[in-house]
Formats: structure tokens, sequence, C-alpha cells
């Protein structure tokens, strides 16, 4: 128990890690994927046809090779763009560009779906009105797109917390890293994993349950 007290500090900034990594991938990720959305549902070919190759792309390839690619190409580009050596915390902002652009592929499809649940009438009584294609999809579809796809995002951002654990791969100090290091250090690899998977089973059942009423509350 005083190891565990020990540990704590070193653990809770893990976590901390994992956290800003989950929140920023969610938000780059759903901003992304939904631009893509809207080109994919354009109708203009040269607009449709760059999304459809990106989403098909990224849904394509694993996550731990986005991850790895990211993390050397990002410096080089950083060093390409400003002339400059990149100075921020390469495993950290790595991590976070991977996987906003690999989310939102996923993102993308699933505001797609949302998008094209809402019936063509809408979009005619909107544009009836006056309304421009922005103003209809802000004031109209977009709204009511999210409320329904919510349930599938949220599940989304629960597997997106369950591949965090791959940053591991590349060095930065997450919650399940931490856990590893700590338990490696003090001799007790093998419960410190065991304990690692299980909050990281508590949270994500947690979250699937309260997923689930909402599906129910909002009856899909």
């Amino acid at each position: 128990m005083n190891e565990l007290q020990l540990a704590m500090p070193a653990l809770m900034a893990g976590f901390w890690v994992t956290l800003k990594v989950l929140v920023l991938a969610i938000i780059g990720g759903l901003a992304i994927g939904t631009v893509l959305a809207l080109m994919r549902l354009s109708g203009k070919k040269w607009l449709s046809v760059p999304a459809a190759l990106y989403v098909n792309y990224f849904r394509s390839v694993p996550l731990l090779l986005v991850l790895l690619w990211f993390y050397f190409a990002v410096p080089m580009m950083y060093n390409w763009i400003t002339g400059k050596f990149f100075t921020l915390d390469t495993a950290f902002t790595s991590c976070v560009v991977a996987f906003m652009v690999f989310e939102a592929a996923y993102f993308s499809e699933i505001v797609r779906a949302g998008i094209q649940s809402i019936g063509r009438g809408q979009v005619s009584a909107a544009y009836a009105l006056g309304m421009t294609y922005k103003q209809t999809m802000q004031l109209i579809i977009l709204p009511q797109a999210f409320r329904k796809m919510l349930p599938l995002v949220l599940q989304q951002c629960i597997i997106l917390f369950q591949d965090t654990t791959l940053v591991f791969a590349i060095g930065l100090v997450d919650f399940f890293r931490a856990s590893y290091v700590r338990g490696d250090l003090m001799g007790y690899l093998t419960p410190y994993i065991l304990g690692a998977g299980a909050v990281y089973f508590v949270i994500s059942l947690t979250a699937s349950t309260g997923v689930n009423m909402l599906k129910k509350r909002l009856r899909f």
C-alpha cells in the first residue's frame, strides 16, 4: 500500500498525459472529420475524391504505423517549413497529430452517416426559405446530425481511449507506460500491469454503459 501511495503522483501524471492526448485527438479528429464528411457529400469530384482517398487510406493502415510515421516526420516537416529545429515535446506532439489525423477518417464516416440520415426535405425547405448552403448546414442539418450520431461518436472515443496505450511505442509516458516503468523499477511489473488493465477496463466499461443508457434515452 505504501508503495502504491509513493507511485501515485507518477501514475496520475501519466493519466493526465493520457487525458490530454485523448481530448485533443477528439477535438481535432472531429473537426477534420466533419470537413472531410462535407467534402465527400459536396457532389464536386475535386472535393469528394481527395476526401474519399484520405478516409480509405487511413482506414487501411495500422494506427501504430501512423504513430511511428508522425513521430519521425513531424520534426522533419517542422524544420522543412520553418527552418528551425523542433523544440516542443516530440513524442507528445507527434501522438496528438497522429491520433487527430487517424481518427478523423473514422469520425468522418460517422458524421457522413449522420448527415445522410437527415431527410432531404429539410434541405429543400431551408433553401426555399432563402438559406445558403452554409446556413443550412450550420443551423439545420449539423445540429440534428450530431445529436443522432452522438452515441457513435462517444463509442469511437472509448476506442480511442484504449488506443492511447500505443503511445508506449514511442516513449510517451502516459498512464500505461507510467505503470509499466514504476512496476519494473520496483520489481512488481505484473501487479502494476494488471492494475493498469483494471483501470482501463473499469473506465471503458463505465463509459460504454453510459453510452448504452444515452442510446436508450435518445431512442436509437
